[in-house]
């Protein structure tokens, strides 16, 4: 099984993303590292230096070459959505699972949000994107699974592996 990972930036998909693959014994790709390896920049730099757009198109190649082997995590950047191919190759190849944090949470673990690499914060606010990005994230969810703001990342891969069944 492929499992991929997808939210707002700060929704722990990283984090639980990791855990989930060191309980299940499955591979981990962070897309977000992907990006940041093969360009040798943080994706703040790549947003900054040449647009939100093209760090939405260098992520859709990053996916789009992805050679899946079974049993693995993906976290996906939290602009995945955006991209149409991307997520339709993700739709096809795995099972999406959206992990669904109350805006208040997300506010609250983005302190630093200005040096994280997030598509669309020159052109709105967070809660701009949040309201933006939610329709898209349950479009593409198989799975969607409720994140409260005092969930542990244990509980929240619990919560995971129990909407899968696993």
């Amino acid at each position: 099984m492929i499992i991929t990972l997808i939210g707002m930036a700060g929704g722990g998909k990283s984090t639980v993303g990791k855990v989930l693959a060191r309980q299940l014994g499955y591979g981990f790709i962070d897309t977000d590292h992907l990006i940041e390896n093969s360009t040798g920049k943080a994706l703040q730099s790549l947003i900054d230096e040449m647009g939100d757009m093209a760090l939405i198109d260098i992520e859709e190649g990053c996916i789009l070459s992805l050679e899946l082997q079974d049993n693995c995590i993906i976290s996906t950047g939290g602009s995945v959505v955006y991209s149409e191919r991307s997520m339709d190759f993700l739709k096809r190849t795995s099972t999406v699972v959206f992990l669904d944090v109350p805006f208040a949470t997300l506010k609250r673990r983005l302190s630093n949000i200005a040096d994280r690499g997030v598509v669309g914060l020159k052109n709105g606010t967070l809660h701009d994107l949040y309201r933006e990005r939610i329709p898209l994230y349950q479009k593409y969810a198989d799975i969607t699974v409720k994140v409260s703001g005092s969930d542990a990342v244990k509980k929240v891969a619990k919560k995971v592996l129990d909407s899968l069944s696993l």
